[in-house]
């Protein structure tokens, strides 16, 4: 099972960082992901982090501002938002895959409920 948590409303320019808890003993052997979902849009690619942490790839929309990273042993992947704009408004998810650093929400096996994330302007 996959929990994220931290989300919240926040001004523009302001830093949030989301986590991500997961269950289970074979955290490491999935690449994760963070994906959005803005209120009409589809659900959308943010950034992803291999298993061990050497590759991320993100978002032409978030990089430079957002950081993925992850930690094994608590079986825990953050999102470190800095700059919040307005535009970045969604639920936030957190999602395992199988796949090396998958980019699409179709190549992620498992997801997590979504957490609120309010940039106001």
């Amino acid at each position: 099972q996959l929990q994220a948590f931290g989300g919240g409303l926040v001004q523009a320019g302001d830093s949030l960082r989301l986590s991500c808890a997961a269950s289970g003993r074979t955290f490491s052997s999935y690449a994760m992901g963070w994906f959005r979902q803005a209120p009409g849009k589809e659900r959308e690619f943010v950034a992803v982090i291999s298993r061990s942490g050497s590759l991320t790839s993100y978002a032409d929309s978030v990089k430079g501002r957002f950081t993925i990273s992850r930690d094994n042993a608590k079986n825990t992947v953050y999102l470190q938002m800095n700059s919040l704009k307005p535009e970045d408004t969604a639920v936030y998810y957190c999602a395992a895959s199988r796949l090396v650093l998958p980019g699409t929400v179709d190549a992620m096996n498992y997801w997590g409920k979504g957490t609120q994330v309010t940039v106001s302007s």
